[in-house]
């Protein structure tokens, strides 16, 4: 059971982990759904629109083409980024010195990223330790809404509370808690979503769900962002494959985006 904080039990967490885990759905069966033609069409929100991210990489995977069109439509965008990512590559056997140097690192493709998709402002970091964000709810609330109001943002968007994910769907609460505290209206992008589900898949709300066509410029931008996540696509050791190998990758190259409002 979750507990009013939102916290995931030991058994929730493995049921998760054994989904992410998994073969997942491959691009192809997305690509057959043709989503584009079954979900509505969605114009570019007005801003200002901060973007939430459990962790460096999940705004540009989940809403990166979006972001460099609204940035190329001159509309203000901020992020926020909750965790350093630098329980990415395991534990690292418990040298806090491997994580650190690994946060420091993802920090520095994050800003890189964000220089592909347009002038964009310094993301803000929370630093909430990697893995343990449904235990920090309340100050990625506190800190989102922090941000909400100094910009006075019209819109969030932030990873589905759906995701499976146990730091995307904590970021996903405390992005809705902060957005009812602030009056901003909410939106959520999937990104583990689409290597557990299927399309029509009944744990999936596409009632709730649009799609943002991507021009071939906001792509391009995305595409240079994400080559900048190096630690996230190269193999993390040998014979330790890439946190984003080639098929999950493919999953957010597409030529739109999938919102759930």
């Amino acid at each position: 059971m979750r507990t009013a904080r939102g916290a995931l039990s030991a058994e929730e967490r493995e049921a998760a982990a054994a989904e992410i885990d998994g073969p997942g759905t491959e691009e192809k069966d997305w690509r057959t759904a043709r989503l584009p033609d079954r979900l509505p069409h969605l114009d570019l929100p007005e801003g200002p629109v901060v973007v939430v991210a459990a962790h460096p990489d999940d705004e540009v995977l989940g809403f990166g083409g979006t972001m460099a069109a609204l940035v190329g439509a001159g509309i203000s965008v901020h992020t926020i980024c909750l965790t350093d990512g630098e329980a990415s590559h395991g534990d690292g056997d418990g040298d806090a010195a491997a994580r650190d140097t690994l946060a420091a690192l993802r920090r520095r493709e994050l800003a890189a990223a964000l220089d592909e998709l347009g002038p964009l402002h310094a993301p803000l970091h929370t630093g909430i330790p990697d893995t343990a964000l449904d235990r920090h709810e309340d100050v990625a609330t506190a800190a989102i809404a922090g941000l909400l109001s100094e910009t006075g943002a019209r819109l969030c968007l932030a990873p589905w509370d759906g995701d499976l994910h146990s730091d995307h769907e904590a970021a996903g609460r405390a992005a809705r808690r902060a957005c009812r505290a602030t009056g901003t209206t909410l939106w959520s992008f999937p990104v583990w979503m689409w290597h557990w589900a299927r399309p029509d898949d009944p744990r999936v709300p596409w009632r709730r769900a649009g799609v943002l066509p991507l021009t071939p410029v906001a792509l391009g931008r995305k595409k240079a962002a994400l080559a900048r996540f190096t630690s996230q696509l190269e193999a993390r050791g040998p014979g330790v494959p890439p946190v984003l190998p080639p098929e999950e990758l493919a999953h957010h190259i597409r030529t739109f985006e999938t919102v759930i409002r």
